[in-house]
């Protein structure tokens, strides 16, 4: 485990206080979580960026191809 100062703004420092206390938990278990969730949307878009690269028109369209072409279900109409 790491030891990380962090300085904040004393409104943000509030506020996060304030929905850690809600959520019935610490600062610091406020604080990772969030970097997580950052993280994971972060990696995320990256990954499928790498995929997209991967990817060609030519082999989507062909895949689409083989979809059958069918009226939607009722349930799944716009």
């Amino acid at each position: 485990m790491s030891i990380l100062s962090l300085r904040l703004p004393d409104s943000l420092h509030q506020e996060i206080k304030s929905l850690a206390k809600n959520e019935g938990i610490s600062i610091n278990q406020f604080i990772s979580s969030a970097v997580a969730e950052k993280m994971s949307a972060l990696l995320t878009e990256k990954y499928l960026l790498q995929r997209a690269k991967q990817g060609n028109q030519k082999s989507f369209f062909e895949a689409m191809s083989k979809v059958p072409d069918v009226e939607p279900d009722d349930m799944d109409k716009l």
